[in-house]
């Protein structure tokens, strides 16, 4: 009886964890597209569905080109984008910002 205790116990935590993970992710907003025009306070992106959005851009936010870090002033028109952002009074602001091809994995040795 003891282990049937312990396993439910286990499997609740388990639901609860996994609960408040999707809930922290479900409050972002992943925007793909191209990069239309940018200013010193926001992106506006054509999205993959070929509707233009605007995101906002915060002090906070992080710029990652090909995976190293970067800045707002690395993007420019034309490149693809997939942007993390929050809904906050009616704007999207950009938690993260991903641009530029990720470069390949290197695998094995150079031999």
């Amino acid at each position: 009886m003891r282990k049937t205790m312990k396993k439910q116990i286990s499997i609740a935590f388990m639901f609860l964890a996994l609960a408040a993970a999707v809930t922290a992710h479900g409050t972002y907003t992943h925007v793909l597209g191209t990069v239309t025009k940018i200013t010193d306070s926001e992106i506006t992106v054509q999205t993959t569905d070929n509707k233009i959005t605007v995101v906002k851009i915060a002090p906070n936010t992080s710029f990652l080109k090909a995976g190293e870090a970067a800045t707002l002033k690395d993007l420019k028109v034309g490149d693809r984008v997939a942007i993390h952002a929050k809904p906050i009074n009616g704007d999207l602001v950009a938690h993260e910002v991903r641009f530029g091809a990720t470069p390949a994995p290197t695998g094995g040795d150079a031999h």
